[in-house]
């Protein structure tokens, strides 16, 4: 089962984000490996709507055409959702919208926003449109799923399937023994979700987690794939990484199987340094607007155009812009 590499993201080198930043880190890794292996998670998650689908057909992801209904203001807070096209076995083409709200808190316009992007979907490319919420929030209750509204004797109810990786916490052994390398994912969501103010205990998790890449036989590009998100989603402070990458290297060696390379990590690290670039940009845009207002294209070009460390500069004197002439001085 070999997949094409994805784009990598952050070091974990770094220190631990804030709460707003670690949102954003968590959607983009589950945006991509859901790319990279959507059919074990259809398989894993939903598994009747895999069983529908006709796998010997190409399935596509659209995310331009995703990015045409939805307005550019809700663009830059949306990072995971996802729009594919595949094959079902009556021969019919199905839109399927994937929405992941991962670490998320309750939010009162959820159901609404998974009707409203269903329905732009299927109006504008007159497709029919199955819609599929990831839940990947602490709060167990949470569990929205139904969008009704209703005028006089006029009614409407949108259901959709929704999964939460919550649901696993207490069926380890049956991940642990499901050959799906989507288990990898959900172990490491878990493992984020109980380890946030223990890093010793995510250390243990994360390593326990690699080598279990190992110990599986997965082919040396899943290792790859779904190391990244690991390292990704279990990010540690550079000391307790370091500490990590030793003890990999040793296993590595002790096996045989040199699957992350020195070069491999360096590019790795190059590439999540550009992911982090891109994503600052997006929270400086949101920022900029909320602060002073609508930007004028040009200026909101300019700022795409900055560095890491440009943004960072931006990101501390925006405290004190007032209006729009504080951001163009």
């Amino acid at each position: 089962m070999s997949h094409p590499p994805s784009p990598s993201w952050e070091p974990s080198e770094v220190q631990v984000a804030s709460p707003q930043a670690q949102h954003t880190d968590q959607d983009s890794p589950w945006k991509e490996i859901i790319e990279q292996y959507f059919p074990e998670f259809l398989q894993f998650f939903f598994p009747n709507v895999h069983a529908a689908i006709d796998w010997h057909q190409p399935h596509a992801f659209l995310d331009k055409e995703l990015q045409k209904i939805v307005p550019a203001a809700e663009r830059s807070k949306r990072f995971a959702d996802k729009l594919v096209k595949v094959w079902l076995h009556d021969g019919s083409e199905t839109w399927i919208l994937i929405h992941i709200e991962v670490q998320g808190r309750k939010d009162p316009h959820f159901l609404e926003r998974m009707y409203v992007y269903n329905y732009r979907i299927s109006d504008r490319y007159n497709r029919p449109v199955l819609s599929l919420a990831i839940l990947g929030n602490t709060n167990p209750q949470w569990r929205p799923q139904v969008h009704r509204q209703e005028i006089l004797n006029c009614r409407l109810e949108f259901h959709f399937p929704i999964v939460k990786p919550l649901d696993y916490r207490d069926r380890t052994d049956e991940l642990e023994a499901s050959p799906n390398p989507f288990v990898i994912v959900v172990l490491a969501h878990l493992q984020s979700l109980t380890s946030k103010r223990d890093l010793q205990q995510r250390k243990t998790g994360k390593i326990h987690l690699i080598r279990r890449l190992y110990e599986k036989g997965y082919p040396r590009q899943d290792v790859i794939n779904l190391f990244r998100f690991i390292d990704w989603i279990l990010q540690l402070p550079q000391a307790l990484a370091a500490e990590v990458w030793e003890i990999i290297t040793a296993y590595e060696q002790e096996g045989n199987m040199p699957y992350i390379t020195s070069i491999e990590r360096l590019g790795i690290e190059k590439g999540r340094q550009e992911g982090r670039q891109e994503e600052g940009r997006s929270l400086i845009l949101r920022l900029l607007t909320r602060r002073i207002g609508n930007l004028p294209p040009a200026l909101a070009a300019q700022v795409q155009t900055l560095s890491l460390p440009q943004l960072e500069a931006l990101a501390e004197a925006l405290l004190d812009f007032t209006e729009l002439a504080d951001l163009m001085n």
